[in-house]
């Protein structure tokens, strides 16, 4: 699945920082954990529903620069259905000026990704101010060529260990994936810096076929995408689970409010057809059911969904 690479360039290169990411217990490499996963005693996420195993782990100490890095796939019959990369990097004191530059670079100038607008971006929102920055940023991505044949050279040795577990336990990847990536950096927070990126094959979000599978050519290419509705209902549902997960990003690591985003327009009750026909509803539930259980929509939202259904 797609790695969110950040290049940190402290002096002449000190460092090269990839974003991928525990309480003080210790994870493992083919470690399944479900409901929670604690990066740090400040760090701790929600799940989506399912059992996650751990396929890339790495801790890092550099110059006084300390990271965790944790990659997690959620697997349906050998095939990576959802991913999510989580990053903790530990700054305070250590050069901070460099630092301060070099994450600056590595978010807002960084010619491969980042946060700033791209065609291949359906949506970047952000706050920047001095050093502190609360990012948020989502799409869709060619999962092949991220992972095997990414356009950034700094990359291609950079996924070896996700790439050989992957192969070793002949993994099946989606073609098409969407994504969203989530990062938060203050001085005033001790100096660290947070990021969690999650990754979805959109047939889990009941999406249709993909015929073109090339990042420009995708049919959720936002160049693209008002050709193909059925297509960008399941983008502007991810958006929607996206912008949430984001503030439930913020909230667990603490951000300051006046960081926070306003992503209040993204999020929207699920759009569920209304019809008349048993058979067709009971398929509706399922799905809705399918969503609830994966962690997508809340009791309360599912709850909703098929009374609006039922009603």
């Amino acid at each position: 699945m797609k790695k969110i690479s950040i290049i940190l360039i402290l002096s002449l290169s000190f460092i090269n920082f990839i974003f991928l990411g525990a309480k003080a217990q210790s994870y493992k490499v083919n470690d399944i954990v479900e409901d929670k996963f604690f990066i740090s005693k400040k760090f701790v996420i929600d799940l989506p529903k399912g059992q996650w195993i751990i396929a890339e782990k790495s801790s890092e100490y550099y110059y006084g620069l300390r990271s965790k890095i944790y990659s997690l796939l959620r697997l349906e019959n050998k095939k990576a259905v959802e991913g999510i990369e989580i990053a903790e990097m530990h700054t305070a004191g250590i050069y901070e000026w460099i630092v301060n530059q070099a994450i600056y670079e590595a978010m807002f100038k960084n010619k491969f990704d980042g946060c700033y607008e791209r065609p291949e971006y359906s949506i970047v929102r952000f706050f920047r101010k001095g050093s502190s920055h609360d990012c948020f940023w989502a799409g869709h991505f060619d999962v092949y060529k991220e992972l095997f044949t990414p356009e950034d050279p700094d990359l291609r040795t950079a996924n070896a260990q996700l790439r050989r577990y992957i192969k070793k336990n002949k993994i099946e990847l989606p073609k098409v994936a969407l994504f969203s990536n989530h990062s938060y950096f203050s001085r005033l927070r001790a100096g660290k810096w947070y990021a969690i990126s999650y990754q979805i094959d959109p047939k889990i979000l009941g999406g249709p076929k993909n015929k073109f599978v090339t990042e420009d050519s995708s049919e959720y290419h936002k160049n693209n995408i008002e050709n193909y509705p059925e297509h960008k209902k399941i983008m502007k549902k991810w958006i929607s689970i996206s912008a949430k997960r984001h503030k439930d990003f913020e909230n667990s690591i603490n951000a300051l409010d006046r960081h926070k985003l306003d992503l209040n327009d993204l999020i929207f009750p699920e759009d569920v057809p209304n019809t008349n026909n048993s058979e067709d509803i009971t398929s509706q539930i399922q799905k809705l059911y399918d969503l609830y259980t994966n962690g997508i929509l809340s009791k309360e939202e599912f709850d909703k969904a098929k009374n609006k259904l039922l009603n």
